[in-house]
């Protein structure tokens, strides 16, 4: 979007660096009170990102879905498919809002996530199907399908991305597991490309980071090492970026490139601090980089309102220094 006068300088600047922000999190009135939209014009908000955990946040902390369950009930749909048809409505509003950003950006951004159920992440053929009805159901050109990255995800996000279904894979950890996602995205793209079908699918691979410290960090402090806490979620996402590079600016996609295939964007996830010592926009100015996304919790967006510093490509940097 256009950068106007009520345009957040700091937020703007990481969007100019090549991060989009996004918001990790959905509700039926942050949609139909217009904050959303705000988010759009004032925070250049390029993205929203959902899963059951926030729908369940969402609905048992507010009122807006009172009368949509009550309607779906009494017409005797199960709770499964009641929280289907509210994550399908809110998620169908949210790309309405986001379309312009999606417009402007020619499809490259101003996508909306909805994910598959969970208890689907080991079952291709389950992933495969709920995809597909997901992708059908909402019917939005800005929708994302957010897919776990596990073993028997990756040949259903390359069925999907060849399907011409945009997607948003999750739960990414090691360098190793992005590789592999990846990778899955070129081979469904290269199939794309050699049947003469459009390369305008576009992909993100959500690596997460926060949750990497979390974990470290008991470690560390277990060891006695604490001058090394909080350095190892930065690190690895900086040598994720460093095999997107490898992948993406290599021999393996330069046909594709060629093309005119957009590459598949490393998502940085779980970018809430969770050690309040922690810096609110440490997961954000740490993992600045051209074609990345970040996935912000609505306290860290806000807190990237006043305290953010954009001082160029930080995840570009050696992550062994």
């Amino acid at each position: 979007m256009s950068i106007g006068a009520q345009t957040n300088q700091r937020l703007a600047a990481l969007t100019a660096a090549g991060t989009s922000p996004w918001l990790d999190q959905i509700r039926r009135s942050l949609i139909e009170s217009g904050e959303l939209d705000r988010l759009l014009h004032e925070d250049s908000l390029r993205g929203v990102t959902s899963n059951p955990a926030i729908f369940e946040k969402a609905i048992l902390g507010s009122s807006d879905y009172d009368d949509q369950i009550a309607e779906l009930a009494a017409q005797g749909l199960d709770a499964k498919r009641i929280y289907e048809e509210i994550a399908i409505t809110d998620v169908g509003l949210a790309c309405d809002v986001l379309r312009p950003v999606w417009d402007e950006a020619g499809g490259a951004d101003g996508f909306v996530s909805l994910e598959v159920e969970p208890g689907f992440a080991h079952d291709t053929d389950a992933t495969l199907a709920q995809a597909r009805d997901l992708w059908g159901r909402v019917g939005r050109p800005n929708l994302m399908i957010k897919i776990p990255g596990t073993d028997e995800g990756v040949p259903a996000i390359e069925q999907v991305i060849s399907e011409g279904i945009n997607v948003n894979v999750t739960l990414l950890f090691s360098v190793e597991s992005y590789t592999a996602i990846a990778e899955a995205y070129i081979r469904g793209m290269e199939r794309r490309l050699d049947a003469g079908e459009s390369l305008g699918v576009h992909s993100v691979a959500s690596f997460f980071v926060s949750r990497v410290d979390t974990e470290v960090d008991k470690r560390l402090a277990e060891l006695g090492r604490e001058d090394l806490r909080g350095t190892a979620a930065i690190a690895n996402a900086r040598a994720a970026y460093m095999r997107f590079k490898e992948l993406f600016a290599g021999e393996r996609f330069a046909r594709l490139r060629e093309a005119g295939c957009p590459v598949q964007r490393p998502l940085w996830a779980s970018t809430g601090v969770k050690d309040p010592h922690y810096p609110e926009t440490k997961y954000v100015d740490s993992l600045v980089a051209p074609h990345t996304v970040n996935t912000m919790p609505m306290p860290t967006l806000l807190a990237c309102e006043d305290q953010l510093e954009v001082t160029g490509a930080t995840a570009d940097q050696d992550p062994t220094a």
